[in-house]
């Protein structure tokens, strides 16, 4: 039979036959065997599926992923607030004292009620007077050596601001302010220091051939507290011709930027040198030299200049205490920011305004907030704060648990700063009260004048 008979006979063949006959394909007048053809092929198709499969796998995984990540973001979108994802348990929910001796959710309309009860449980435990212990003045020195060396004890007669003459040991065609942490942070500050800079020589005091810059201090401090008018009261207070500031409102030295603390989020940064704090009322500190050198000429100048300072945490920020002092003294710190200003400047005078705690706290709410902000979302965070606030007075006192930091952080919105009366009685266990003056914003349009003449009769009474 020849190869083109067997080609037509195949394909009149039975199927018997075409399953016992080979099957045959012709290449190039070349007959192959059909079932080594289709082994070669099988092997194909088989890489191709595993490779589809991988396709899928990693089809099906960004896709996942894509869906996961929708539903994080639509979370964080709809609560507003990182730390309570509906995906990721809020860290406040795990609190790290006890949650206090209601059982009852406090974020409930219905237990409006069991909230009163809690704040007036939490505000019978004040107490119109304070506790504390004064540290020794040897203490201080020992926490904080350079400060105390780098200000002197005593100021310069005859003017009315803390000031003094220091001796300048750098090189004077160099940049004074180039090492300058605010200038780094602050555009505002290197705008002001490039103008300060270019004065600089000719400001310097010479004697005995050696050149001598003048620093301040701060005459008055206004102390807090913050969202209760302390910025509008800079503001007012800056019209005066005898009332200078630093270069900007808040420098937060005293309770921050000593520590090394811009956010306290963000960790601990460098810590900022008193003479960084100094350098922020060289603009004052020329004009009260500039009136002392008019006063040797007999020309008329303004003798009674004094500066200021508002950093609106003063009063009340000591969080940073738990990380560099020793903790002895149960749980609360040994060492408060006034002890420090008293030990430098026992004459300095202060400034409080204060506000309705409910008002306070809800302004406070808006400005730091994130998004999506609401009353019903204010009440929860007020509620959750309240819950953490009472369990911590369950076993400590009430001045632990407003200095306590853990406590501070974990609560939603910042409750400890509108207990005035805890913070107000500490500041006058080294103050008189005569240096220090307390507004109330309430009715601030019917009250700004009354306020401003108050604070100038207050600095001028000294």
């Amino acid at each position: 039979m020849t190869q083109m008979d067997y080609k037509y006979s195949l394909l009149g063949s039975t199927v018997d036959d075409y399953r016992k006959r080979p099957l045959l394909l012709q290449v190039d007048d070349t007959p192959m065997n059909l079932f080594a053809v289709l082994e070669v092929k099988r092997e194909l198709p088989r890489r191709w599926s595993t490779l589809g499969c991988f396709r899928k796998i990693r089809l099906y995984s960004v896709l996942f992923g894509l869906a996961v990540t929708f539903l994080i973001m639509a979370s964080y979108i709809l609560t507003g607030d990182k730390k309570g994802l509906l995906l990721t348990p809020s860290p406040y929910h795990f609190s790290l004292v006890s949650p206090g001796p209601y059982a009852f959710n406090l974020s409930l309309v219905k237990d409006y009620a069991h909230i009163k009860l809690v704040v007036k449980s939490i505000t019978s435990k004040v107490e119109f007077r304070s506790s504390r212990q004064l540290p020794e003045l040897k203490a201080l020195v020992n926490s904080e050596p350079h400060m105390f060396s780098a200000i002197p004890q005593k100021f310069l007669p005859g003017v009315k601001n803390p000031c003094w003459y220091e001796e300048y040991t750098g090189n004077i065609t160099s940049d004074p302010y180039r090492t300058n942490l605010y200038a780094r942070y602050s555009r505002r500050f290197r705008t002001v220091f490039q103008r300060l800079r270019n004065t600089f020589r000719e400001h310097l005091f010479h004697r005995d051939g050696k050149p001598y810059r003048m620093r301040c201090l701060p005459y008055f401090y206004i102390i807090g507290q913050p969202k209760c008018g302390t910025t509008d009261l800079y503001d007012r207070l800056r019209l005066h011709p005898d009332v200078k500031f630093t270069t900007f409102k808040e420098p937060h030295w005293w309770t921050r930027k000593r520590f090394g603390i811009i956010r306290l989020s963000e960790g601990f940064h460098d810590r900022y040198p008193v003479e960084d704090y100094l350098d922020l009322f060289d603009q004052a500190a020329y004009q009260i030299q500039g009136n002392l050198t008019a006063n040797a000429s007999g020309s008329p100048s303004q003798p009674n200049i004094i500066v200021g300072e508002a950093s609106a945490s003063t009063m009340w920020d000591n969080n940073a205490w738990v990380y560099f002092y020793d903790n002895t003294t149960e749980g609360e710190p040994p060492f408060l920011i006034q002890d420090f200003v008293h030990a430098l400047q026992p004459n300095a005078r202060f400034i409080i305004m204060l506000r309705d705690p409910v008002e306070r706290l809800y302004s406070d709410y808006l400005y730091f907030g994130i998004a999506n902000k609401s009353a019903e979302d204010f009440h929860e965070k007020v509620s959750e704060s309240l819950q953490l606030f009472e369990g911590c007075l369950t076993e400590n006192t009430m001045r632990s648990c407003v200095y306590n930091t853990t406590i501070n952080n974990a609560m939603p919105v910042r409750l400890q700063v509108g207990l005035y009366i805890v913070y107000l009685m500490d500041w006058m266990t080294v103050f008189n009260r005569e240096q220090i003056l307390v507004l109330r914003a309430a009715n601030k349009r019917n009250r700004v004048r009354d306020h401003k003449k108050s604070s100038v009769k207050h600095q001028e009474t000294s």
